[in-house]
């Protein structure tokens, strides 16, 4: 799909929610599968992602029905799911696959997996090997590096696990992996990544222990079935918070937002930067949420880098554009991670938004942003990645003249009424 875009005159206004966290959604229908009883989730995001994670715990054997951000779960148990019938597609989504293979890991039958065109170039070793660690039987493309994968399950011993990267994924499939093992598994983070699952594990009743950067958990833990609330996903929001900064004479209110502390890196940046942006009505739950009211501001540019980018990994593309509107330097290092995410986000928003006449450089972990700039709309790609989607549309409501912005439809992965609602904060 294309989409065509024009500048906004008269600011973004008004109140808006955005969808359910991509993240949490994808672990409630994990979770709420292999536990006892009956799961329900509110919130849901039924984005491609998401959707193609339920698709697959139905070809597993899971009860699943789904209406719209409502989804009710006959859980199997941990032991209960059955051999799939087909190959398990997981679409475009990586944490789908890399969360999967550490739930089977333990399984005394087949199953292969794969997915789409950027999921077969995106590193799978850094979950296959621990998993051979603890004693499964997995393998892939490159030596298991990526998909398709097949696994069939092994006995699986707990082990001590230290990442070279803070990742969410791979730590949540290893602490997976866990609740099958026989003894401990730890897991030990170089920065603390997104805690989701350590959250979500809880409330379906596992002890699971953080101390520092180590998070521990036994094997043989039953799950029980729960009711989850599902916030709205911030990385969402943090596209229009952006919007909201960077377009003159905006202010919008987004409601009920999740505020994960690991994940509120880009509300950080953005006041460190000099953005507007209060947190009304927050609450604790599971999830802490609130309120965010944003109004247009004067940005300087700053320096993001160290345990910031786990916190913020996913939101790099939007505040890369904001950092063209602030006066200044503005530098992104020890964000490698952005090269093995849908696309070499590194590559792909320096190449967009130099097309647009950002004074953006690439470097090896990173990016060097120089404002303020004066964007132009050109023809532009956001090659099939949602989040180069979402902030080269935002780019096109700063940008003088006509924005062309092709394979646009990949935006319906984490928000499918991401132009809708762009267009009706703009009164479009």
């Amino acid at each position: 799909m294309t989409v065509h875009l024009r500048k906004v005159n008269k600011g973004l206004k008004g109140q808006i929610t955005v969808p359910g966290d991509k993240s949490i959604s994808h672990r409630a229908i994990i979770l709420g599968s292999i536990a006892l009883g009956k799961t329900t989730i509110a919130g849901f995001l039924p984005g491609n992602d998401c959707l193609s994670t339920i698709e697959c715990f139905k070809n597993l054997g899971v009860d699943i029905k789904q209406h719209n951000d409502f989804v009710e779960i006959n859980g199997k148990g941990i032991t209960g799911l059955t051999e799939p019938n087909c190959i398990l597609n997981v679409g475009n989504s990586g944490t789908t696959i890399r969360l999967l293979m550490g739930v089977l890991s333990h399984t005394n039958f087949y199953t292969s997996l794969t997915g789409d065109e950027s999921i077969c170039k995106r590193p799978m070793d850094r979950v296959v090997h621990p998993l051979k660690q603890m004693g499964t039987n997995i393998d892939g493309r490159v030596h298991g590096r990526y998909a398709p994968l097949s696994i069939r399950g092994g006995d699986l011993k707990g082990q001590i696990h230290r990442l070279n990267v803070a990742s969410a994924q791979v730590k949540s499939a290893i602490l997976l992996a866990g609740l099958f093992a026989t003894g401990g598994t730890t897991v030990v983070e170089p920065y603390q990544s997104r805690d989701h699952t350590e959250r979500m594990l809880k409330k379906f009743g596992v002890k699971i222990n953080r101390d520092g950067l180590r998070i521990s958990l036994l094997g043989n833990q039953k799950l029980i079935g729960t009711n989850i609330i599902v916030p709205g996903d911030i990385s969402s929001a943090a596209f229009l918070i952006v919007a909201a900064t960077i377009i003159p004479n905006s202010k919008i209110i987004i409601k009920n937002v999740g505020l994960n502390p690991t994940r509120t890196g880009v509300i950080d940046v953005l006041k460190q930067m000099g953005a507007n942006i209060k947190i009304m009505n927050y609450r604790e739950a599971e999830e802490p949420y609130g309120d965010i009211i944003v109004t247009a501001s004067s940005l300087s540019g700053t320096t993001i880098s160290g345990d910031l980018i786990p916190k913020l990994i996913d939101e790099i593309p939007i505040i890369a554009l904001a950092a063209t509107q602030a006066k200044g330097k503005t530098i992104i290092k020890d964000a490698e991670e952005l090269k093995v995410k849908e696309s070499n986000r590194i590559d792909t928003v320096v190449k967009q938004l130099k097309q647009m006449g950002a004074h953006i450089t690439a470097i090896e972990d990173g990016m060097i942003i120089n404002g303020k700039t004066n964007l132009i709309g050109t023809d532009v790609d956001c090659y099939k990645d949602h989040r180069i989607g979402m902030m080269l549309s935002v780019a096109a409501l700063l940008s003088e003249g006509d924005t062309t912005i092709k394979n646009s439809d990949c935006i319906n992965i984490s928000y499918p009424n991401f132009l809708k609602d762009l267009a009706f904060l703009s009164g479009k």
